[in-house]
């Protein structure tokens, strides 16, 4: 074969690899976050505490329900 197609068979093979291991990295990330959420009910209570609220269980319900929203609304 001549040599500008071994050179284009090259760069597509790159460009492919490219968006797969894109695609799976992304997928990766995306299970990884939604089994290990990056802020718990724990850390909510302290960052409320270090803020001077006494946190309330409601409060930190509603808070986690709004966080949990929010995370499923990026994901699509």
């Amino acid at each position: 074969m001549e040599t500008w197609i071994w050179i284009l068979l090259i760069i597509l093979a790159a460009a492919a690899g490219a968006a797969a291991g894109f695609y799976f990295a992304r997928k990766y990330m995306m299970d990884y976050l939604k089994k290990n959420p990056p802020i718990n009910e724990e850390m909510l209570r302290m960052m409320m505490m270090q803020m001077g609220q006494k946190p309330s269980q409601k409060k930190i319900n509603q808070m986690m329900t709004m966080m949990n929203k929010n995370m499923n609304q990026n994901l699509k």
